[in-house]
C-alpha cells in the first residue's frame, strides 16, 4: 500500500496547480483582444506592461484553480517606474539654466 504524508501531498498538489493570466486589451472601435498564455508568468506580465507592449489594458485576471482574481491594480503598481525626487542641487542648476536662457534671449 502506498502512503503519502499529508504535508508532502499538499506540497505536490500546490506544485501542479494550474495558474495563468488573462490580459484584455481594448483597441477601441477595432474591438478587444484577450491574451491568454498558460506559460506566461506574473513577472513576464509585469515586464510587458512596464515595457509598453501591453497598452490600453481593460483588465488583468489571474486564474488559479477555480478562482478568478482581478489583479490589474497590483500589476500596474508593480510595473510603475519609481519616481526619483529632484535634489536641491538639481533644482539650483535648473534655476541657473533658466537665468542663462533668459539672458541669451534678452533684447540687445
Amino acid at each position: 500500500m502506498l502512503r503519502i504524508a499529508p504535508a508532502r501531498f499538499a506540497a505536490a498538489n500546490r506544485a501542479t496547480r494550474m495558474r495563468y493570466f488573462v490580459v484584455m486589451i481594448d483597441y477601441g472601435r477595432r474591438g478587444r483582444e484577450a491574451i491568454v498564455d498558460p506559460e506566461i508568468t506574473r513577472r513576464e506580465v509585469i515586464s510587458r506592461v512596464a515595457s509598453g507592449e501591453y497598452k490600453n489594458i481593460s483588465f488583468i485576471h489571474e486564474i488559479a484553480d477555480s478562482s478568478v482574481d482581478d489583479i490589474i491594480a497590483e500589476i500596474l503598481a508593480e510595473a510603475a517606474l519609481p519616481e526619483i525626487p529632484a535634489t536641491a542641487a538639481d533644482l539650483q542648476a535648473g534655476r541657473f539654466d533658466h537665468a542663462s536662457d533668459l539672458r541669451k534671449h534678452e533684447a540687445v
